[in-house]
């Protein structure tokens, strides 16, 4: 796709312009331009690069929803050119309970589409039982599971765990899964892609080519004492915050909101990286975050203020110590 082809998308985006954003993508369907290509070539890079916006803190969060917004009017805008009859089988596509980023679900769902599939697209945090409810209606062939952000791992592995006791097979998909799908075999997924086109390839081939074998149980009591104690331990960092960081006693309302949501976050990212057992999710994410908080004009010693206050009060949980720790010599 030609960059200046993206550069006009993204300025129509940008002024969530969704006529503007429809009539482009109908001009390149008219011109031959593939749907698969106008999907990933044009509206994904789209998104991709509203992502770094935002990271960037040069869009805020709801100019990014607004751009979304649109880029989903567009998607629709290109799904609804007819693409002939089924012939591959029958998909569910579903993002796990509790993840909201659907767009990217829903790329692939056209992608499945063009390549034959008949697509039940359950759209954006489904939670497990009615996920299991639908393949025990609907019979289908293999499920594929999105997950963006590691904190929803474990709501992941038990809709895995739950899909797999129908006899149905799962691909999955998505970051929250780790760098090259690491974490998929471990919360029992018969396959992992990187892309949505990686998955159109992979469910046409003859799979799975091997059966899951049974998978050891995740999760253990430091974990159920984060998910638990979550409330606490937010409230805890927080009344102790401005004694640890001075600078915080003249924080505004929304300063001080956004610092709660970050302590959450913390609690959320460190449950996540002890119930898989990789340090790696949490110094991940601090590494990230750090990043956007410096965007944002937050200093660094901030989140390790938070860092801190949470490791203070986890003295009693070794593997939640030392992820902590991990985390703060980087």
């Amino acid at each position: 796709m030609d960059s200046w082809l993206t550069e006009r998308y993204l300025a129509l985006v940008s002024d969530s312009d969704e006529a503007g954003a429809i009539e482009l993508v109908g001009e390149l369907h008219d011109r031959g331009v593939p749907a698969e290509r106008i999907i990933v070539d044009l509206i994904g890079a789209t998104q991709r690069r509203i992502g770094e916006l935002w990271a960037a803190n040069e869009w805020t969060v709801a100019r990014e929803h607004a751009a979304t917004a649109v880029s989903e009017r567009a998607l629709a805008a290109v799904a609804a050119h007819p693409t002939g009859r089924a012939s591959r089988g029958r998909i569910t596509l579903a993002c796990v309970d509790g993840e909201w980023h659907g767009l990217p679900a829903r790329m692939l769902a056209e992608l499945l589409r063009l390549d034959g599939w008949r697509v039940d697209f359950l759209g954006a945090s489904v939670p497990g039982r009615h996920l299991i409810t639908h393949l025990h209606q609907t019979g289908p062939d293999a499920v594929a599971l999105s997950c963006t952000i590691p904190t929803r791992l474990p709501r992941a592995h038990a809709a895995i765990t739950a899909c797999r006791a129908t006899g149905v097979p799962v691909i999955a998909g998505g970051r929250g899964f780790g760098p090259g799908g690491r974490y998929a075999a471990r919360m029992g997924a018969h396959a992992w892609a990187d892309s949505g086109e990686t998955a159109v390839a992979r469910l046409a081939t003859a799979w799975p080519s091997r059966p899951v074998t049974d998978l050891p149980r995740l999760g253990d009591e430091e974990y159920t004492f984060l998910v638990r104690s979550r409330p606490e331990l937010i409230a805890t960092a927080m009344g102790r915050l401005i004694g640890a960081y001075p600078a915080a006693h003249d924080y505004s309302a929304a300063q001080t909101e956004s610092t709660v949501e970050d302590m959450g976050h913390i609690v959320d990212f460190l449950a996540a990286a002890i119930y898989v057992g990789e340090q790696e999710i949490f110094t991940d994410f601090t590494e990230w975050t750090t990043g956007v908080l410096t965007a944002r004009g937050v200093p660094p010693v901030a989140l390790r203020t938070g860092l801190r206050l949470i490791r203070d009060q986890l003295i009693d949980f070794p593997a939640a110590v030392a992820t902590l720790d991990a985390a703060m010599i980087l």
